[in-house]
């Protein structure tokens, strides 16, 4: 149903009704993981969702798994050396 393979290393997210919850799960070579978040006095900010799926960085994700507003996470572009020592 959701096109993706569940041993990949896609987290799997999902938000309750009332966005307070959220529920994760991943496999991380061992087994499957299940994560249960509840915030108190706030709201998941979530991301919208193409195609049945959403796709944010491990920063973003981390905001979002702390109640934070994710859309306020701007990765930093990754510098390339001036020289090789």
């Amino acid at each position: 149903m959701l096109r993706i393979h569940p041993f990949s290393g896609a987290a799997f997210a999902f938000r309750s009704k009332r966005a307070d919850r959220i529920k994760i799960l991943v496999w991380d070579r061992t087994g499957l993981m299940l994560v249960h978040k509840r915030v108190e006095g706030c709201k998941f900010v979530w991301p919208k969702i193409a195609a049945g799926v959403m796709r944010i960085s491990p920063a973003m994700f981390a905001a979002l798994f702390e109640g934070l507003d994710w859309r306020l996470v701007r990765p930093e572009e990754a510098r390339r050396p001036r020289a090789a020592g």
